[in-house]
């Protein structure tokens, strides 16, 4: 079995709930693998140069200057961060980009209604680079930076790539995808923190989504969860890290 976790902003700006969260994460049975985004941080390393952002229906506009703000902050301070949290409680992880060992290789995103700029969107995952560091005891520690093979970068949702890496890792194992972050759960009003779904059928996603019940991040992370259920992945959770060592309990949503 291989858990596959990814870890919100929201979390590894807490640093106790980092923690906590990464100790939950050494409970888990199987071989493991976490994938971090890190918007908010991006976000205050951009205010802090004095560059402005610029986000459309919860996505970042990635021009050039952005995309060295991103790749900086998300394959260098958050990911070396994580890395050695996980080393003071035990465990053995090594920090990647897509680009290193050519783990996640992508192709730039088209301009249709909206120009993202440097957005990558994914083509290949390394799955035998990751089954081989399973094998040596090595947890892999992702950072949402991909490559398009051609000597550039791109900023790629770290929740499409937990949903991709879920599904080919799927293919040889039992995969569970937790999506964590500082909520219970998908809330069904901002204002009360224990409002969450306990279960979100796709149907009944599309509704919300129509209504802007649900809106921002939140619609990719759980257009994502449900791409991984229906190409393989055994078990989808979003939810607080309390939970990852119960994926039934009723308190989160689970997906599938």
């Amino acid at each position: 079995m291989i858990n596959v976790v990814k870890l919100g902003g929201d979390i590894i700006l807490n640093k106790k709930l980092l923690i906590y969260s990464l100790k939950n994460f050494s409970k888990l049975d199987g071989y493991k693998i976490i994938v971090h985004g890190g918007g908010k941080i991006a976000d205050l390393v951009s205010k802090k140069m004095g560059y402005n952002i610029k986000i459309i229906n919860g996505r970042r506009i990635t021009d050039k200057t952005t995309l060295e703000i991103v790749v900086m902050t998300y394959s260098g301070l958050i990911n070396k961060k994580i890395v050695s949290k996980l080393q003071s409680i035990g465990l053995n992880p090594i920090g990647f980009s897509g680009a290193d060992g050519n783990l996640v290789k992508s192709y730039k995103r088209s301009i249709k209604k909206i120009d993202y700029g440097n957005v990558g969107n994914l083509t290949s995952i390394n799955t035998d680079l990751i089954k081989s560091l399973f094998r040596i005891g090595i947890i892999p520690v992702l950072s949402p930076i991909t490559h398009d093979g051609n000597g550039n970068l791109l900023n790629t949702n770290a929740d499409t790539i937990a949903s991709y890496l879920s599904i080919s890792l799927s293919k040889t194992y039992k995969v569970i995808l937790s999506y964590c972050f500082n909520k219970l759960g998908v809330l069904k009003n901002l204002k009360d923190e224990n409002s969450y779904y306990s279960k979100i059928e796709e149907t009944f996603f599309q509704k919300l989504k129509n209504k802007k019940i649900i809106n921002k991040g939140m619609i990719p992370k759980l257009e994502n969860a449900f791409y991984a259920l229906k190409n393989g992945v055994y078990k989808v959770t979003i939810s607080h890290p309390n939970y990852l060592n119960h994926p039934t309990k009723k308190t989160i949503l689970c997906l599938g």
